[in-house]
């Protein structure tokens, strides 16, 4: 009978990093010259369930750097929020971390 070891994880990936492995596309949200800060941060919130903070935090990546990822999981989960984000009239693409 073949029994199966546990997964070994590299002792020098911090939590974070090992869930970003797990979860390799991420939703880009690009800035653009027509939604208010207050309406992308409201959409942050109420779509990805964020708190003011980092909804407020994301929002000012897209504003200064012109670009934030707003979330990460499978293809077909980034695929819906870059969907949503289209819906919430966004500018959103998606790609492989």
């Amino acid at each position: 009978m073949a029994t199966t070891s546990p997964v070994e994880v590299e002792p020098d990936l911090t939590p974070d990093e090992i869930t970003l492995t797990a979860k390799p596309w991420v939703t880009v949200v690009w800035n653009d010259p027509v939604n208010l800060m207050s309406y992308v941060t409201y959409v942050f919130r109420h779509y990805f369930g964020y708190d003011q903070k980092k909804a407020e935090k994301l929002m000012l990546e897209v504003h200064h750097d012109g670009k934030s990822a707003v979330s990460n999981g499978s293809r077909e989960e980034m695929e819906r929020d870059v969907q949503a984000m289209h819906e919430y009239g966004l500018w959103a693409t998606m790609e492989k971390q």
